[in-house]
């Protein structure tokens, strides 16, 4: 199911697109370049400011039958709420852990029904992907999702501001990128994330490889010590202040 996924990675086409990219109002990426003042501020966020080390952790791909279980126990005893955004055939082969993930306070949101290029298709067949996922995850979990990552990161302005104001959903992007999909080594993936990381930042990984999995205690042990908080994508976007990236509260 997930092998095709893997000639193409969501970063390629995030970073071909990322002039069509917008974030909430002087919000800047993880350099602390200046942020996109374009007229979709507010529609697509890759990184938030805001006042203290808060983060959010976020996986793509998923639920996947052994992983997303492990990762949950993982996160559980970090007492850490992250942001899932599944695949829908997904969903619906395992509703039980889309259900389970739900309760234990993570965020669930939409990453299409099966992962093709939203930068290749109709309106309307975009419009498809998006709503049938919405309806498997609202039948999982009985709340419909809110926020959206287009796989690849693929999505030009006009669908954007389509989706926001039709369909209701923010689109999510990311700042770090381990490139776990390219099954670097659990340590590679570590030191990628904790190294990358600064306040504000959306860390993407896949919970559907197992070095990925492996690393995240590490990981999750490692930001804890440099001080970092985690929230879901939600609550990070609720703390959005005006001003450039703070650096970490270890820098």
């Amino acid at each position: 199911m997930f092998a095709c996924r893997l000639l193409l990675p969501c970063c390629l086409l995030f970073f071909a697109s990322q002039s069509a990219t917008a974030q909430v109002p002087a919000a800047t990426g993880a350099k602390g370049k200046k942020a996109n003042t374009a007229p979709e501020e507010q529609i697509a966020f890759s990184s938030v400011h805001v006042d203290g080390p808060y983060i959010a952790m976020t996986f793509d791909d998923g639920p996947q039958a052994k992983f997303t279980p492990k990762l949950l126990d993982l996160l559980a005893a970090h007492h850490i709420k992250a942001t899932f955004f599944v695949i829908g055939e997904n969903v619906a082969e395992y509703p039980d852990i889309v259900a389970r993930a739900s309760r234990e306070g993570h965020e669930i949101g939409n990453h299409s029904w099966s992962h093709p290029n939203f930068g290749k298709m109709s309106d309307e067949a975009v419009r498809r992907q998006i709503r049938r996922t919405e309806d498997a995850i609202k039948s999982a979990t009985g709340s419909r999702p809110n926020l959206l990552r287009p796989p690849y990161g693929s999505l030009t302005a006009r669908p954007k501001r389509r989706i926001q104001d039709e369909l209701g959903y923010r689109i999510i992007l990311w700042d770090v990128d381990p490139l776990d999909w390219k099954r670097p080594g659990p340590a590679v993936v570590r030191n990628r994330i904790v190294k990358e990381t600064r306040a504000g930042s959306i860390v993407l990984a896949h919970d559907i490889h197992p070095g990925t999995i492996e690393a995240m205690p590490a990981v999750l042990d490692q930001l804890e010590a440099k001080g970092f908080k985690f929230v879901t994508v939600s609550e990070l976007i609720q703390m959005a202040r005006p001003g450039p990236v703070k650096p970490s509260p270890s820098d």
